[in-house]
């Protein structure tokens, strides 16, 4: 019966599901799996957060219905942190909505801005939620080059000119979820006037804004003058602060997609629970030492990891920022693609890893690896890998049925 759905026929099968069916079904058996698959924070949210939320929890008065917009003390929050790093000014009423997590954000500004017929533009390989939440508002999506610079420019310009309709709206997310690529401020400015020339609105994913380990600062697309005129974007707080599943994030910018955004939300939830705005609020404006902290644990692992996999044979690139590491298949197995790659890694090696394919077709050249394990199981990760290479490892294994998983 579900096929009968229009909504459902327009989504492929969820790719990341055959790694997890393998890894569910190793450890039914219990195999030892180190997971570096799902982008899931494995260090726990700073004390000074959570006694916030106890304390707040406390008071029978946050046990009521929140506010579908976010409470006004966590809006203000959020714009007094835009301001201190970005130099940026919003108005917490007008130009600021919480939500329950940016994933949440996205795929409700989608409904609200688009209709069938609609064409969005957005990066392949990105983030799922950048591709289906437009396609489950009904629009089309056509691809575009995932790298910031002249290239995606180019194809813009292509799109706006051969589109018909002409795009309503361009995706960008660096640092980048998955690829691990940053944007230096010059592209956003190259950006924001073509945007502007040609009224196509921008929507910026900044959920790893804090997670960078070089010389450039991830910058805001809003530190751009005019930006606000065509632009929304959306922050989270689950890897900034180590709080994923409390589900907060926000949408900042033009207030004219805030508002749509808001009216959606106002027919669709109450808002996340009001002691966890309470703590969110808490995390944007206390103290801010265990963001460097977590920026240094990431750092440390990325190092780590890096490091192993080329000793190993693995030639991988070393992000400048994100969670992530994007790893082109070793050449002799790369004629298997991202997803029986996979599988083969988790049968032989016992490391899960996210295949390329599941962030869009030009993705299957690569596999996504999280730091989301502490270096004691990096380095057991890291030794299965390196008997996996090293050894005469040919052909895929067979999975169970899939079952759906997370790609966050």
């Amino acid at each position: 019966m579900a096929e009968d759905f229009h909504r459902i026929r327009r989504l492929p099968p969820y790719v990341f599901a055959e790694v997890n069916a393998a890894k569910a079904k190793a450890r039914a058996t219990a195999e030892d799996i180190v997971d570096l698959g799902m982008g899931n924070p494995d260090s726990p949210t700073p004390p000074h957060i959570v006694a916030k939320m106890i304390e707040a929890v406390q008071d029978p008065r946050t046990h009521r219905y929140s506010m579908s917009k976010g409470i006004p003390g966590l809006r203000k929050a959020l714009a007094g942190y835009y301001d201190r790093r970005f130099g940026v000014k919003l108005d917490p009423e007008t130009e600021v909505v919480a939500t329950l997590g940016s994933k949440e954000g996205l795929a409700n500004l989608a409904q609200a801005i688009s209709s069938p017929g609609d064409t969005i533009l957005v990066p392949n390989p990105s983030y799922p939620i950048h591709q289906f939440g437009f396609i489950i508002a009904g629009a089309s999506v056509r691809s575009i080059p995932y790298t910031p610079d002249d290239e995606m420019l180019r194809a813009l310009d292509r799109a706006v000119r051969h589109s018909v309709p002409k795009p309503t709206a361009v995706i960008v997310n660096f640092p980048s979820n998955p690829t691990a690529l940053l944007a230096p401020l010059e592209f956003y400015k190259e950006l924001v006037a073509f945007c502007r020339r040609h009224e196509l609105f921008i929507l910026s994913d900044l959920a790893y804004a804090e997670l960078y380990f070089g010389d450039l600062v991830p910058p805001s697309v809003l530190q751009v003058p005019g930006a606000k005129e065509v632009t929304v974007e959306f922050t989270s707080m689950s890897k900034t602060y180590n709080m994923p599943g409390w589900r907060m994030g926000f949408a900042a910018g033009n207030p004219k997609l805030i508002a749509a955004l808001a009216r959606v939300k106002s027919y669709l939830d109450y808002g996340a629970f009001t002691p966890i705005q309470v703590a969110a609020a808490a995390a944007l404006n206390g103290p801010q030492d265990c963001v460097q902290e977590m920026r240094d644990l990431y750092r440390d692992r990325r190092d780590v990891l890096v490091k192993g996999l080329r000793n190993a044979g693995w030639d991988v690139p070393s992000p400048e920022g994100s969670m992530f590491i994007w790893a082109p298949i070793p050449e002799r197995f790369r004629q298997l693609g991202s997803v029986e790659f996979s599988k083969l890694l988790l049968a032989k090696a016992k490391v899960a890893v996210a295949p390329g394919l599941g962030f869009g077709e030009h993705g299957d050249t690569h596999v996504r690896i999280a730091m989301v394990e502490n270096n004691h199981r990096i380095r057991q990760a890291l030794r299965g890998i390196k008997a996996f290479l090293q050894g005469d490892n040919v052909g895929p294994s067979t999975v169970p049925d899939a079952v759906e998983v997370d790609a966050a």
